[in-house]
């Protein structure tokens, strides 16, 4: 399978030629269906443009069927305006759009590269945002797509001005620089790493040798670090640079897109393709397991695509013999499918895999689910990943690191999802200082958390914007890896070196007194918008809910599901059910939690207040599986980590604690469990 030439060359030229067709994503739908009807607008005429346009809405969730270059009918097909979806398919292609212009925050959310490739093969050459989230930035680097914060350039493109490649290269680190100018990272890579990084440990940057004290993150990345004739012999803030992983994983979504990439590059260079260091990838089928109950593929035929990318994932683990965790039942010919996998990719990292100190790279943005152990677990896009099966090494650019401090005693009551939730809410965040951070948690508040509240924090990284977060790992590290791992980790130690030195410099100091904290939810649309369910109640009354959602690897732990279990018992002693007109689904997060929940003898009491079980997938998280919403006046409560629109269906979707959302969904609205309790006389 070939790439494109859109996808695997970028303009070389000095200077470079755009057409002076813009599409300007403003927040009135009329404008932008004028735009793409042949009408020019300025700045000024679009109005305001969108904020926060995720990679949900650039690529919706049927289109990631496609791996290739059919992505190209589907660019802002899920892009909502005025509450209407004004771009439709084939539009921005057949509109000869060749450059994009957008609010703050664009490309947040998913790693899912699909979102590039799209833009790409419609055509689009260059994107121009107030800024970047991190992901999408490098993804867009490394397939040749430029971006800019470049207001000016506006209407010097619709003059028809031409504009010098060093331009638009301004204020990019070297390697970002070098990278576009080679015409994507596999190009790159191969000019630089050949057959494969051979770096023993980045011996060039011991940790020994600092002349000042360092943060845990710049510890673990010194390690790692694999300088490169483009990159500073050791990690510089806001400069570009290679790492060695340790571990690399990839789910479905993005194997059969990797080996398109991989052979499409193999090829063009008349080379046999051979993966660095296989033993150390490991591979998930974890995204589409029910698939055949997810109401968007079945009400839109793509249960037999989806089927396509599970193939081309299993022929790309077969050919190279790699580590594999798929469905828990076997596909028999005919059968509609299945129910469930072993577990979802990054929760199973952190069950199995991770371990203090480590570098660990994977295809998903919740991939900093395992920093909870103390490690540097970031995602990237499937390019990146696609470099790492070569090379052996993955691109970063070093930023800045945020200390978070948890300080005073949770009440009764209050997660790790409500410190999280007040977190995506601080104004701060909400103006993206939370931006390809790294966010270091720490305090006497953390000190008292599991590790299974504690990935919940660096989980949800992503939805802060950040590049990755981690804790230093401690005693309750060590008991949560033997108790997970058992004799797979006798030999677990923690060294002197694995945590933040006194001193260390951080950006920014992020103080959060948790003893004031309370339940908390956050209104559908955008993670950041919590607030405290006592103050919902004031302000909106009663909120009537319709569906009732605990899983995900945010939300499927065994932490999650002691929270879940704790409420439903109480509600069961009481003979109070699932609310009438509300579905309570309750997904586990990996096999073994499922396991750890009927060794409890927790399952009875789920059914008996009338939860529907469902076996590990990503499920309605990713809008794959029961528990979405089919009807836009449906009312979701989730314990998910993003609620972007479309992500879990049509319908809205309030986030909550796992705690929040059992109680809810006795209630029949938004209601937390203290509450609850009062309502029934404690």
């Amino acid at each position: 399978m070939n790439a494109p030439a859109a996808i695997a060359s970028a303009d070389h030229a000095p200077v470079l030629h755009f057409a002076p067709r813009l599409l300007l994503l403003s927040e009135d739908p009329a404008a932008v269906r004028r735009q793409l009807g042949g009408e020019a607008l300025s700045l000024d005429e679009a109005g305001p443009l969108r904020a926060d346009v995720s990679t949900d809405e650039i690529i919706p969730l049927p289109a990631m069927v496609h791996f290739d270059a059919t992505l190209g009918r589907w660019p802002h097909t899920g892009f909502t305006a005025g509450g209407e979806r004004p771009i439709g398919r084939d539009a921005v292609r057949s509109a000869g759009i060749e450059v994009i212009v957008a609010g703050r925050r664009y490309g947040k959310g998913s790693s899912r590269e699909h979102a590039v490739v799209a833009e790409r093969s419609a055509g689009v050459r260059l994107v121009i945002a107030e800024s970047f989230e991190r992901i999408y930035r490098q993804n867009a680097d490394n397939l040749g797509l430029f971006t800019s914060t470049h207001f000016g350039l506006v209407e010097r493109i619709r003059r028809g001005e031409a504009i010098e490649l060093d331009e638009l290269l301004a204020g990019r680190d070297a390697l970002a620089a070098a990278i576009l100018r080679a015409g994507g990272l596999l190009a790159y890579g191969e000019r630089v790493f050949g057959s494969g990084c051979t770096s023993p440990a980045a011996a060039a940057a011991p940790v020994e040798s600092a002349a000042r004290p360092l943060t845990l993150f710049e510890k673990i990345v010194r390690r790692h670090w694999v300088a490169t004739s483009d990159t500073p012999a050791e990690p510089v803030l806001g400069e570009g640079g290679f790492v060695r992983a340790d571990q690399r994983f990839i789910h479905e979504y993005y194997t059969g897109m990797c080996a398109w990439m991989l052979d499409a590059h193999a090829q063009a260079r008349g080379n046999p393709l051979a993966l660095h260091d296989a033993a150390s990838i490991v591979t998930f089928e974890d995204h589409l397991s029910y698939v055949h109950a997810s109401p968007v593929h079945v009400a839109g035929g793509l249960v037999g695509e989806v089927r396509g990318l599970s193939r081309a994932h299993r022929e790309f683990v077969e050919r190279f013999g790699l580590t594999d965790h798929g469905y828990l039942e076997a596909l028999e010919a005919g059968d509609p499918g299945n129910r469930g996998s072993q577990g979802i990719s990054h929760a199973m990292m952190a069950e199995r895999y991770a371990r203090p100190g480590e570098l660990i790279v994977g295809t998903d943005s919740h991939t900093p689910h395992s920093g909870a152990l103390g490690c540097v677990a970031y995602g990237v896009g499937t390019t990146d990943m696609a470099a790492a099966f070569l090379f052996g090494v993955a691109r970063l650019t070093m930023p800045p690191v945020l200390r978070i401090e948890l300080s005073g005693a949770l009440a009764a009551g209050v997660t790790a999802k409500d410190i999280v939730l007040q977190l995506l809410a601080d104004p701060a965040i909400r103006a993206g200082a939370g931006v390809g951070r790294v966010f270091e948690y720490g305090g006497p508040a953390l000190a008292t958390l599991s590790t299974d509240e504690r990935a919940t924090l660096t989980n949800m990284v992503a939805e802060l914007g950040g590049f990755t977060g981690l804790v230093e790992p401690d005693a309750e590290t060590v008991r949560f890896l033997k108790e997970r791992r058992g004799q797979d980790a006798a030999d677990v130690a923690l060294e002197p070196w694995m945590r933040s030195d006194p001193g260390a410099a951080y950006e920014r100091v992020f103080e959060l007194d948790c003893s004031r904290l309370e339940p908390m939810v956050a209104r559908p649309g955008d993670p950041g918008r919590g607030l405290a369910l006592s103050a919902l109640a004031t302000q909106d009354g009663p909120v009537r809910i319709h569906i009732a959602y605990g899983g995900s690897c945010t939300a499927g732990k065994r932490e999650d599901f002691a929270q879940y279990h704790a409420v439903l018992a109480w509600a069961a002693e009481r003979g109070l059910r699932v609310a009438p007109g509300v579905q309570l689904y309750l997904q586990f997060g990996t096999a073994e939690v499922q396991r750890w929940c009927e060794q409890q003898g927790w399952l009875a009491t789920f059914a008996a207040v009338g939860a529907q079980l469902l076996q590990p997938a990503c499920g309605a998280c990713a809008n794959c599986g029961p528990g979405s919403s089919t009807d836009a006046a449906q009312v979701t409560v989730s314990a998910i980590n993003r609620n972007f629109p479309g992500r879990s269906g049509p319908g809205s979707v309030w986030l909550a604690s796992p705690a929040t959302v059992a109680a809810s969904a006795i209630a029949g609205e938004l209601l937390s469990f203290q509450a609850l309790r009062a309502r029934h006389g404690g």
